[in-house]
């Protein structure tokens, strides 16, 4: 393992458990900012492959892991409501891309790209004191393999895969919650609103995406939620910066118990050259929510979207395009079915798009259209099943999409997702996920991908 880690040997399992856990997020820590720098390669990958698994072996000692976790809680712990923040997620990802008969027209296919990488984040979160609270927070991600294009400008010839091995400052901001049902925060911060359409932290790439910002959660009037603040600056999930200024505003209503209606404005104007495309205003209604339940196991579920997006600031085109998304489904003991679509329509030289979204989780796991609407839109009808069975500890899901231009006119491609997720209490979970897109056109690509990760959360 390594000189820092102190073992248990265990009789009936005949193995060995680490019984110092917190010294080895110090250490994979204090690996990812210092000792890389001295020993790479070969030693570099054997530490972090190791100390991973001796985290699983942990995980999967349920007999053990129980008090021991409990003892690690209790030292991360700092006050009533402080502590120290900890996540280690490991990750391989493969992609394969066919752009089918090489042309002039048709560039030769990139190479499969193939990615180990681990991230790490390492917080700290003060007690409050009179109201006042800080956070501040390191991510790091480090390329076990780095066969891959990572966005950034490296190995361009292979396949995309945006986790670039970068270090940075993640959070750092101060709260003030001393008035009444109000929360003033500013600083680096994530901000999540709603399904992250919109504004999401991308929380699927290894580093994520935080708003150097201020924001405002009023929750004075009854069963209502206002969030209005300001976002000057977007620390992106390729650890690159883009300047912005941003109004935003959220207001989500909750209709007892069917759910929630919101209604959203969003001004983004970017203040770079390079990004001036980017900018717009974002108007909306958003109705989401469920029924209560039928016969004890059944219920219905139900989305009704509607936005309008417009040129703003800086942005070079006038233009005024609509977003449509609707869902319906319902749970039945164990399972869960749902028929979806979601349109974003487009004009032939602008399309509805979201920036700041997290935009992996629509329009298919391929991320075929993630962040780049073409210019004639995009209609996504799509299905989902999915299941959680092992006391609820085990998540399985399939997804069909079928990708079309925003009249239904023409065919882009269409994709199967798979996912299966384990959790092991509250701080483990391993993962399993694929991707298929099929292209319609030469206008994408053939596109396959393959996930397994590994995640330890304190």
């Amino acid at each position: 393992m390594n000189c820092y880690t102190v073992f248990l040997w265990t009789l009936n399992n005949q193995f060995f458990v680490p019984i110092n856990f917190f010294i080895l997020i110090g250490t994979a820590f204090a690996d990812t900012l210092f000792i890389k720098q001295h020993f790479t390669g070969y030693f570099m990958d054997i530490f972090l492959k190791r100390t991973l698994l001796s985290l699983v072996i942990v995980a999967t000692n349920s007999a053990f892991a129980s008090d021991y976790n409990k003892t690690i809680e209790d030292a991360l712990k700092i006050g009533s409501d402080g502590g120290i923040k900890a996540d280690i997620n490991y990750r391989f990802e493969n992609v394969d891309q066919n752009a089918g008969v090489i042309s002039p027209t048709n560039p030769a296919n990139p190479k499969t790209a193939n990615a180990n990488t681990i991230r790490t984040r390492m917080g700290i979160l003060s007690p409050s004191f009179h109201g006042v609270q800080g956070f501040a927070e390191y991510e790091g991600t480090h390329a076990m393999q780095s066969d891959y294009n990572d966005s950034r400008g490296h190995n361009t010839g292979f396949s995309t895969i945006s986790d670039p091995a970068y270090n940075e400052l993640n959070q750092l901001w101060l709260s003030y919650s001393g008035l009444p049902d109000t929360v003033i925060k500013g600083g680096r911060q994530r901000i999540k609103f709603d399904d992250d359409r919109f504004i999401g932290n991308v929380g699927w790439r290894q580093m994520e995406t935080t708003f150097d910002s201020a924001l405002i959660t009023n929750k004075s009037l009854p069963n209502t939620t206002i969030n209005a603040g300001y976002i000057g600056n977007v620390q992106t999930f390729t650890s690159t910066t883009e300047n912005i200024n941003a109004p935003i505003l959220n207001v989500n209503y909750k209709l007892g118990d069917y759910g929630n209606l919101i209604g959203y404005g969003y001004w983004l104007d970017y203040t770079e050259k390079e990004n001036y495309v980017k900018s717009n205003q974002t108007f909306g209604l958003h109705l989401n929510g469920a029924t209560p339940k039928i016969y004890t196991n059944y219920n219905l579920l139900y989305t009704a979207e509607w936005s309008i997006q417009q040129d703003y600031g800086h942005q070079v085109n006038t233009y005024e395009v609509n977003r449509y998304n609707v869902m319906g489904g319902f749970n039945a003991y164990f399972m869960t079915f749902q028929g979806a679509a979601e349109q974003l329509n487009g004009n032939g030289t602008n399309a509805f798009i979201t920036p700041l979204g997290t935009n992996h989780a629509f329009q298919g796991w391929a991320d075929l259209f993630a962040g780049t609407t073409p210019k004639n839109g995009i209609r996504d009808v799509f299905g989902t099943v999915s299941a959680k069975v092992w006391d609820d500890s085990l998540t399985i899901a399939g997804v069909y999409h079928d990708y079309t231009d925003d009249t239904g006119n023409i065919a882009y491609g269409k994709e199967w997702d798979f996912q299966a997720t384990k959790k092991f209490g509250k701080h483990y979970s391993v993962m399993a996920k694929y991707a298929n897109y099929e292209a319609d056109n030469t206008a994408t690509t053939n596109t396959q991908k393959i996930w397994i990760q590994g995640n330890i959360n304190f």
